[in-house]
């Protein structure tokens, strides 16, 4: 295919957002001229320019309001418990299983990784930052290190195989031509692979940083988590707080429980997750919240429930927009490069929607190395440059269609189809994009996404490597 001028402005912006991120710097500055200049030059139209990049960020806004609003009302929910003193009382059964702050991260993993086996992570990031993150915090685990913990496990190493939804093998084995059941299997030794390293890498990295119990820091860092730094002593006390402090520390975990539990069994009963995959259980999840928050607001405040739950609400957003604002003009770039929002962005029809950034990538096609080893690092570059528009699943028909159009001397279309599947996702799906779903794990553990992007890079890219390796010995 023939590339526009547009495609090549859209590919330096590209790259320059890549490297500017490796220095540490911040990206909104780029992301933002670089949508108004593609936009310009693709329609030939300043004015087009103006509104595109207005629209972009639209357009993510739109997208990602559904994390902006989660975190909402879960943050606000903290307050509410905090007001009851809930909080404390709700994860003391938990912080006996954490004894320090190494196990605790360890904890971490395994309970994040099942979770999101059986519904895609991010329904689960709610229930492990309410629940687990501030037990872990307690045992002397780094707030970043716990975000960390999550978005390994759950994010990259669950998301990356699907081993039990199977939504991406399917599409990887589909675009690929071979039966999903070897790409299942796979992709399942590869993200396990992955993920053992990445996370080794992390904790190993990481671990001179945690504390002791009894470290002043840890009571300073759950304030920071949960947004309620400089909030102890604004409201009047309740003296029936002990009796519904008792009720709602037990009613909190137990309902997030049944919330799991339900999605665990509609799963096993009809094979899918049925109405409840990805955003659609962090709606469940976060109507829940929504229900609790009325009662523990009604609980503590009776009469004056009206104006606390107010509060709460306003608090949660202004913390969810504080942590997150920045994301949204850097994901209406990346959705810029994707058919799915293009149109909408430049303000022209579904039929004409141009695809930037799978363009530039199919461009390459044909120069590509013939190696099987440089084959097998090519299809995970490809997937790891399809994942920047922050879906991860976006770009497996490509990495698919590539895998089945590469695969010679030996080399298994379906090993191939699982490793650009890899790179996809654990870069798009959640560990290293700071505008795909890991802001909801910034979110909900406050901390800078771009640091825990930072935090996750090297660990990642890491395994990345290692299982690309091995994946051309083991199959």
């Amino acid at each position: 295919m023939e590339l526009t001028f547009s495609h090549w402005i859209y590919g330096f912006f590209t790259i320059a957002i890549i490297v500017t991120m490796v220095f540490r710097r911040g990206v909104v500055l780029p992301t933002l001229l670089g949508t108004f200049l593609v936009a310009w030059v693709y329609q030939g139209s300043i004015i087009d320019g103006f509104t595109a990049v207005f629209n972009a960020n639209l357009v993510a806004a739109k997208e990602l309001f559904n994390i902006f609003l989660i975190i909402t009302f879960m943050v606000a929910l903290l307050h509410s418990l905090k007001d009851l003193g809930a909080d404390k009382r709700m994860i003391q059964p938990i912080q006996k299983m954490m004894v320090n702050g190494h196990i605790a991260f360890f904890v971490l993993v395994v309970v994040t990784y099942v979770i999101s086996l059986f519904f895609w992570p991010t329904p689960a990031v709610p229930l492990i930052c309410a629940l687990l993150v501030p037990a872990a915090i307690r045992a002397g685990l780094p707030v970043m290190m716990g975000a960390v913990a999550v978005a390994l496990a759950g994010q990259g190493m669950a998301l990356s195989s699907d081993y039990i939804i199977q939504v991406a093998p399917d599409l990887s084995a589909k675009a690929a031509g071979v039966d999903t059941a070897t790409v299942v299997d796979q992709a399942l030794i590869l993200s396990l692979i992955t993920g053992v390293v990445a996370i080794a890498y992390a904790y190993l990295r990481n671990r001179k940083s945690i504390r002791s119990k009894n470290d002043p820091k840890i009571e300073q860092e759950l304030a920071v988590m949960q947004g309620i730094e400089g909030e102890e002593g604004k409201k009047p006390q309740n003296v029936s707080l002990p009796f519904w402090s008792k009720i709602f520390a037990v009613l909190v975990p137990v309902s997030m429980l049944v919330v799991m539990i339900y999605m665990i069994s509609t799963k096993l009963n009809s094979g899918r997750m049925g109405g409840f995959e990805g955003g659609d259980g962090a709606a469940f999840i976060g109507g829940v919240a929504v229900v609790l928050l009325l009662l523990s607001t009604l609980a503590f405040g009776k009469h004056k429930a009206l104006d606390y739950i107010s509060e709460h609400i306003t608090e949660g957003f202004v913390f969810a927009f504080k942590a997150m604002g920045p994301v949204i003009p850097i994901a209406g770039f990346f959705f810029l490069g994707s058919s799915d929002f293009s149109g909408s962005i430049l303000s022209i029809g579904d039929g004409e929607s141009p695809e930037l950034l799978f363009d530039l990538v199919k461009s390459t096609q044909d120069v590509l190395p013939h190696s099987p080893i440089l084959i097998a690092f090519s299809i995970l570059l490809i997937g790891i440059i399809t994942g920047l528009d922050g879906s991860g699943f976006s770009g497996l028909p490509l990495t698919g269609s590539l895998s089945g159009a590469l695969a010679s001397g030996g080399l298994d279309p379906a090993t191939l189809a699982a490793i650009g599947q890899m790179g996809s996702i654990w870069t798009g799906g959640g560990t290293i994009i700071a505008w795909s779903s890991l802001v909801a794990i910034a979110g909900f553990c406050g901390v800078p996404v771009m640091d825990l992007v930072r935090k996750n890079f090297i660990p990642v890219m890491l395994g990345l490597i290692v299982s690309t390796a091995l994946a051309l010995f083991i199959f």
